[in-house]
């Protein structure tokens, strides 16, 4: 069983997946913020490779991945970073005999473009090799998945996750349903991340969802800040996605896993 489908296989759970910027704030930050999240209470880490052009992402991911990109960040870097993290990440950690490492799954976001320039199949490989779990990226048109790059994430065993918005057809949602393995991914609104859910009167769109019985989980993203909405979108759907009001936490904190700590405590609490 993969570990998303492990993850949302656990009952009555409310499936917390959390954003963040390889890269960010801090070049060397990476693992500390993966570590950090793991234990303070997220289930997915949804891991961001930074792109001069992101067109899905609000101006605190934007800026995220401007900074990370100025540190240095690229995906060769980053599949460095990660060669171990399913290991034991801290001296401490080995020595506590907890395994130490990164143990919930873990998804690289981002887009084509960059990808294309590393090489789709070695991109895929090398995800593979060092234990990530499954790609979102949202500029993967379906007809190229369907006929050229599906079959290359699957040979190497990796989940693909489309994203479906409310302005998206019954149709689209149930053949990008079909295509997806792990969860769907329902956009709260057609807008950029960060944008806030209560202007998007989501109900309507995630009960559609639900009574469409999908073969996927549903998380849903754009707009979740705080346990308010976190909740909200619990009651309709499996989980939900936080990256933006993550990001700003981690804006002008000098502890990571200080402001980690509070804010999931805050969604969680």
């Amino acid at each position: 069983m993969s570990r998303l489908l492990d993850t949302f296989n656990q009952p009555a759970k409310k499936i917390l997946n959390v954003y963040c910027t390889a890269g960010y704030p801090k070049l060397d930050s990476t693992l500390e913020v993966m570590k950090s999240l793991q234990d303070n209470g997220a289930n997915i880490i949804e891991l961001g490779m930074p792109y001069s052009d992101p067109l899905a992402d609000g101006p605190v991911i934007q800026q995220s991945g401007s900074i990370a990109l100025a540190n240095g960040m690229t995906i060769a870097k980053l599949f460095e970073q990660l060669k171990d993290f399913r290991n034991p990440l801290f001296p401490q950690d080995a020595a506590q005999g907890d395994g130490g490492g990164i143990s919930i799954p873990v998804i690289l976001m981002g887009y084509m473009n960059p990808v294309l320039q590393y090489g789709f199949e070695k991109f895929c490989a090398d995800a593979a090799v060092v234990g990530i779990d499954g790609l979102i990226l949202p500029d993967l048109p379906e007809y190229e998945f369907e006929t050229e790059y599906g079959a290359i994430i699957k040979k190497y065993g990796l989940d693909f996750i489309f994203l479906v918005t409310p302005e998206t057809s019954e149709e689209r949602i149930k053949k990008l349903d079909s295509l997806s393995t792990g969860f769907l991914y329902a956009v709260s609104s057609s807008s950029t991340t960060g944008s806030d859910i209560k202007t998007a009167n989501p109900e309507e769109y995630l009960l559609k969802l639900r009574n469409l019985k999908l073969k996927n989980p549903v998380l849903v993203g754009f707009g979740i800040s705080n346990k308010q909405s976190f909740d909200a979108v619990c009651q309709l759907a499996d989980g939900g996605i936080i990256g933006s009001a993550y990001i700003k936490a981690l804006e002008n904190s000098m502890d990571v896993n200080a402001a980690t700590k509070s804010f999931l405590s805050s969604i969680l609490g």
